[in-house]
C-alpha cells in the first residue's frame, strides 16, 4: 500500500481526498502542524506528497523547497489559484505533476497512479544504457555524472531522459513523451513538459551536456551525441 501525505489546510477537501483515495487503497496521512509540516513528512516518510500551495504560515513552494533538499519523493501540487507562473515555479523546484482546483476527482487518481507508476514501476524495465555522451547514468539513484560533476533528477526528468537516450539521434514527438509521462494526455497542460524539458536541459548544462538536448520546433526533442551537436 502506497503512503499519501496530503498537506492541505481545507478540513472538508482534506476529508474527501482522503475518502477518494483510500477506497484505491493508498494510505492517506495529513498535517499535524503547518508550522511544521517536515516533522510529518519525516514521521510519515510518503509515497508521494499532494501539497497545496495557499497554506497557514508559509505557502506549498516553502514546503517544496525543503523537501527536495532531502528527498526525490514524487510531489504533486494542487492550487485554486488561476496563475501559469504558479506551475512554472511548482516544476522549477522539483514537483511532478500539478492540478488546478476545482478538479475531478477520476482526474487526481489518474494523476497520482501515473507519478506512482513513473517513480516506482520503470526501473524494473530500465534500459540497460549506463552512459551517454561520455555521462554516467546511475538509473536507480536518478544520478548522471560526468568529468564536470554530478546532477540529480527528479521522477519525470530522469523519465524523459530514459526515453530520449533510448531514441538518441532521433526525434521523439512532444505527444509521444506526454503519453509515456502521464499515461492520459487530456489531463497534461502542454506546458508541464516544456518546464519539465527545459528543467533536465539546464541540469545537463551543469555537466556541459545541455546543447545535446535540443528542440525541435513542430516534431519534438532528440538528445544527440559527439558530431550531432
Amino acid at each position: 500500500m502506497f503512503r499519501l501525505l496530503l498537506v492541505e489546510d481545507d478540513h472538508s477537501l482534506f476529508t474527501e481526498v482522503q475518502e477518494r483515495l483510500s477506497q484505491w487503497n493508498y494510505e492517506v496521512h495529513g498535517v499535524q502542524d503547518f508550522h511544521d509540516v517536515m516533522t510529518d513528512f519525516t514521521t510519515v516518510n510518503p509515497d508521494l506528497v499532494i501539497i497545496d500551495i495557499q497554506l497557514p504560515k508559509f505557502d506549498g513552494f516553502h514546503w517544496c523547497r525543503l523537501i527536495r533538499e532531502h528527498s526525490n519523493v514524487p510531489i504533486l501540487f494542487l492550487s485554486s489559484r488561476d496563475h501559469p507562473t504558479d506551475m512554472v515555479m511548482s516544476m522549477n523546484l522539483g514537483a511532478d505533476d500539478y492540478i488546478q482546483k476545482p478538479f475531478h476527482f477520476e482526474v487526481l487518481v489518474a494523476k497520482v497512479q501515473a507519478v506512482l507508476r513513473r517513480a516506482y514501476n520503470y526501473t524494473q524495465d530500465t534500459n540497460e544504457i549506463k552512459s551517454w555522451a561520455g555521462a554516467t547514468i546511475d538509473w536507480d539513484r536518478n544520478r548522471v555524472s560526468n568529468e564536470y560533476g554530478s546532477i540529480e533528477l527528479t521522477k519525470n526528468e530522469i523519465f524523459i531522459l530514459q526515453l530520449l537516450v533510448e531514441q538518441k539521434n532521433k526525434i521523439v514527438s512532444r505527444d509521444s513523451l506526454i503519453r509515456r509521462l502521464w499515461e492520459d494526455e487530456r489531463f497534461v497542460s502542454d506546458n508541464t513538459l516544456t518546464v519539465n524539458v527545459n528543467r533536465l536541459r539546464k541540469k545537463l548544462g551543469d555537466l556541459k551536456l545541455g546543447e545535446q538536448l535540443q528542440t525541435k520546433v513542430g516534431q519534438g526533442y532528440v538528445l544527440v551525441e559527439g558530431s550531432n551537436v
